[in-house]
């Protein structure tokens, strides 16, 4: 069944990674997953780190891994601006492991909680969701 598309942006510091009509948003907000539709509600959420998923149709999916950031949807559009999107054809895997295993040893050694081990704890998720999105998954 087909549906309508709206046009999406995608924004990180370094520019814009995708500008489009799409007919689907899917991500993940502070309270759960989200799918975004044509004439979707007014909409402020915090986005978590995971797969970001752009249906352009049921069949044409653009994917990113998606850091933490802002999704906006308003007037029949949606703006997504995070700290990270990344293809995942481009992760390099070896590079997020080590920055996995460098965040998982910065939690071990912060102190309960103080600010550097909830730094460390973000990051643990961040590089967990980039490996799961560039894994094909």
């Amino acid at each position: 069944m087909a549906r309508s598309a709206f046009p999406v942006e995608v924004l990180t510091p370094e520019g814009q990674v995708f500008a489009d009509e799409v007919e689907m948003v899917s991500t993940r907000t502070t309270t759960g997953s989200i799918g975004i539709l044509a004439h979707h509600a007014p909409l402020m959420a915090i986005l978590e780190p995971t797969e970001l998923r752009l249906y352009k149709s049921e069949s044409d999916v653009v994917r990113f891994a998606q850091g933490e950031g802002y999704l906006q949807v308003v007037d029949n559009r949606a703006l997504v601006l995070v700290e990270d999107a990344i293809a995942p054809d481009d992760i390099d895997r070896g590079a997020f492991e080590a920055r996995l295993r460098e965040a998982r040893e910065a939690v071990e050694r912060a102190e309960e909680d103080s600010e550097e081990r909830a730094r460390a704890e973000r990051e643990v998720k961040r590089y967990e969701a980039f490996l799961e999105a560039g894994s094909g998954s």
